[in-house]
């Protein structure tokens, strides 16, 4: 069916171009009768604004474009529920895009979002990135941007984010707090930022309280999967049978350690405490339960959505935005695979 037009209703009606428009957006000096003229005939040739021309108009296409690395993800869904919600309060949809870890593909997707002509662009990035020219070019173009969780610390955007650093240092101090010394660090790969903050925050720990660090103790991750999980533990009980205690890069990393653990007798936390990151939901109806890092997913992606609308807001009235961070709070979440060494 070809698709009706503001002149064909104006034309069947006998009116301007200029009443029709003024008709269908409820301008008050367009009389009741001839409001309810143009929206029935426009309902019955089925007629939509043309959102291409209303875009051209505005300056503005209402869409936002979100790129996550994984969205079957306990953190990341929760980031979207954020997002979507807050932009749907304010009169946005979000495109999202699923970048599976791989630069390339995002590299693809954030040059769609610029063709597509969004008004803004959140991004979480691909454990494989380590080239930052598609983001310099989000910049270039002056797209509203924003970063969340794994970010390229250099680039000139705005950010929200935790001080993983700090997170994962309180982490391995419950552990040592417990009595536990002998700590392993199944981190994740070698280019995300948070990897390497959670990192040093381990060997921070370490030292802070006379702990040599022992790199035979850190396990390097590929993929930050459930099956690394149960692989780097019976790891490091061949390489270390005598370890007490694990911190895991994620709560998903952690449960493959209990898993494994369960399978083989290895009774926790009375021979090796375990301590994940994320606070994931099943962390909290495993045997036993899991201590973790709480991290606020949903705070981070309702902040990460307002952040990118003040500076959207601000390109729209052509008023200067100066990019900030965002740092959220985080804290240990302590359950039974840490209590206290006797």
């Amino acid at each position: 069916m070809k698709e009706a037009t503001l002149k064909e209703i104006a034309e069947k009606l006998g009116i301007s171009i200029t009443t029709v428009s003024k008709a269908l957006k409820d301008y008050p000096d367009v009389s009741l009768k001839t409001k309810d003229a143009v929206i029935s005939l426009a309902k019955k040739l089925n007629y939509s604004p043309n959102s291409f021309a209303v875009n051209l108009r505005t300056k503005e296409s209402k869409t936002i474009g979100l790129i996550i690395p994984e969205i079957v993800h306990h953190f990341f869904s929760n980031v979207i529920n954020g997002i979507v919600a807050e932009a749907e309060k304010n009169g946005y949809l979000v495109i999202i895009l699923q970048s599976n870890e791989s630069l390339e593909l995002e590299k693809k997707q954030v040059a769609l979002l610029i063709n597509k002509r969004v008004d803004g662009i959140i991004i979480s990035l691909s454990n494989e990135s380590n080239d930052d020219s598609h983001l310099k070019e989000i910049i270039a173009r002056k797209i509203p941007f924003v970063q969340f969780d794994k970010i390229a610390k250099l680039i000139h955007s705005s950010k929200v984010v935790i001080n993983d650093q700090l997170a994962a240092r309180n982490a391995v101090q419950h552990l040592i707090d417990n009595g536990y010394r002998k700590i392993a660090h199944i981190r994740g790969p070698l280019n995300p930022q948070n990897a390497i903050d959670r990192f040093i925050g381990y060997k921070k720990a370490l030292e802070i309280n006379n702990i040599p660090f022992d790199a035979s103790l850190v396990y390097t991750c590929e993929k930050v999967t459930f099956q690394e999980g149960i692989d780097f533990a019976k790891q490091i009980m061949a390489d270390h049978p005598d370890v007490e205690g694990i911190f895991a890069i994620t709560d998903l990393v952690a449960v493959g350690v209990l898993s494994y653990f369960n399978d083989i007798g290895i009774k926790i936390p009375e021979q090796v405490a375990v301590i994940g990151f994320s606070n994931w939901f099943m962390s909290r109806v495993l045997t036993p339960k899991l201590s973790t890092v709480d991290q606020p997913s949903h705070e981070m992606g309702v902040t990460s959505f307002k952040l990118l609308l003040e500076e959207m807001n601000c390109h729209k009235k052509e008023i200067p935005f100066t990019p900030r961070t965002i740092e959220l709070e985080t804290k240990v979440i302590a359950r039974e695979s840490t209590f206290k060494k006797k």
